[in-house]
């Protein structure tokens, strides 16, 4: 599938790391290295502008190993980016550890998925179908 992009960032355009990867990295975008400090919360710019076909979202999703190694991840994990959507793509990056964290230009900060949505058409009704499950919730399995 081709998708238009304008990269106004001074890094390559994101790619794929082996053929079965399913996200690719995103960079940070910036002028100066960006501190984030433990529990807080910044945006960080990519330089990227895309443009998804109907039908289509991109999932902004964290890095497992920025995630293992520093306690951060994408607050809104996974962000939506929506196929209407002509701004730039941000992460939104917390820092869930007690270490402050610097995010340096280039650095890749998330991934990005690109995948099919479906649109649902609501149909009230009285009475749901049954299931072996029913409506247990959360823990309902034991463990």
């Amino acid at each position: 599938m081709e998708v238009k992009i304008i990269n106004k960032s001074h890094h390559a355009l994101p790619a794929y790391a082996t053929p079965l990867s399913a996200g690719m990295d995103l960079r940070a975008n910036l002028d100066e290295p960006l501190v984030v400090e433990p529990f807080a919360r910044v945006l960080v710019p990519t330089g990227l502008f895309i443009a998804l076909p109907e039908g289509y979202e991109a999932q902004v999703r964290p890095r497992s190993g920025l995630a293992l190694k520093h306690g951060l991840t994408v607050l809104n994990s996974p962000g939506t980016i929506d196929a209407d959507y002509r701004g730039e793509v941000c992460v939104i990056l917390a820092n869930l550890s007690q270490q402050p964290f610097t995010v340096n230009d280039g650095e890749r900060v998330a991934q990005m998925v690109v995948a099919r949505h479906e649109r649902v058409e609501w149909q009230p009704s009285e009475v749901l179908d049954a299931t072996e499950r029913g409506a247990g919730g959360f823990g309902h399995t034991g463990v």
